[in-house]
């Protein structure tokens, strides 16, 4: 996984933002120690998620990108799918939850994607539904997560740049889904110091890497729940946990309420709408979660992609 993350930087560099690091002086005082903000919510297509689309894409052979690509997304991933296709020219379709967020659903229209909405809430059946459909179309099917080149572009060259604009970090706190942000994320930071803790950070009404940490094996599959941070939903994939498990150093759990108030407590402190899925971190910090640490910290916000409408509801 190395040597590809390796490849994936460079390969990405010409596509993706570099989002910068700022220091939190907020977050900092509450906690005693240094904290930054890693602003992936500052990325290309709003999320994190450009990266590990981008590098897959680019891995694909010229058969492969005249077939055209068939995907399943909360939101994120399918906007980043759907940019990166239009600029590569290959035709991609996206399957969605039917509670996907309006904006995500939005953009990956915006971007000339066909959209299928399945009638399902949940990623995990939406996924099923999709991955049938590819075999039926006989193209590739290029998951969120739980793909070695999605995990190198986004979990591996993220952790490149943090380490790289904090030498010194003791912990990293990532929000949580599928897990592939975060295998590539624990590969990179294991190889480079094994003692920079990374902290998981989920919705504790779907906690697959909780689970999965207490079973001793990946927790796929999850029932659906209505949650605003529906980019944290779902199952952990197997191949991500296998990359996880031995090199994470904890979980934190947050429900709902926590976590609309970390978008509120962002907003009103940084200036910053992120989305749900993306506060996770913040709301682990903001509850007590990550207990006395010393630093350097480093917190990933890994997108900003929220609609009007969930606004409304978050400010209310």
């Amino acid at each position: 996984m190395i040597e590809l993350i390796k490849q994936a930087a460079p390969a990405i560099c010409g596509y993706i933002r570099r989002t910068p690091m700022e220091k939190s002086l907020p977050l900092s005082e509450i906690l005693g120690t240094e904290v930054y903000l890693k602003c992936e919510h500052l990325q290309v297509t709003g999320s994190f998620k450009i990266r590990g689309a981008c590098f897959r894409l680019l891995q694909m052979t010229a058969e492969e990108k005249k077939k055209g690509v068939l995907s399943c997304s909360a939101g994120n991933h399918g906007k980043a799918l759907a940019y990166m296709s239009q600029k590569l020219g290959i035709k991609a379709t996206i399957f969605v939850p039917s509670q996907v967020d309006p904006s995500k659903l939005a953009g990956i229209i915006a971007y000339g994607a066909e959209v299928i909405r399945a009638p399902c809430i949940g990623y995990d059946e939406t996924e099923h539904l999709a991955k049938d459909e590819a075999r039926m179309r006989g193209i590739p099917f290029i998951s969120p997560f739980d793909d070695d080149c999605v995990m190198a572009g986004n979990g591996g060259t993220l952790a490149m740049e943090i380490i790289k604009d904090v030498p010194d970090v003791k912990m990293i706190l990532t929000p949580v889904g599928g897990g592939g942000l975060c295998a590539g994320l624990c590969c990179v930071v294991n190889d480079h110091n094994p003692t920079i803790q990374v902290i998981g950070c989920q919705h504790e009404g779907s906690p697959a890497l909780h689970l999965s940490l207490q079973r001793g094996e990946a927790v796929t599959q999850l029932p659906p729940f209505k949650t605003l941070a529906a980019g944290v939903e779902g199952g952990i994939g197997a191949r991500c946990f296998d990359l996880i498990k031995s090199r994470i150093a904890g979980c934190c759990l947050v429900d709902e309420d926590s976590i609309i108030d970390a978008v509120r407590w962002c907003l009103k402190h940084h200036q910053y709408l992120i989305e749900p899925s993306a506060a996770v971190t913040l709301a682990a910090i903001l509850n007590g979660k990550v207990g006395d640490v010393k630093g350097p910290i480093v917190v990933i916000l890994s997108g900003r992609n929220v609609s009007i409408e969930s606004v409304k509801e978050i400010l209310r």
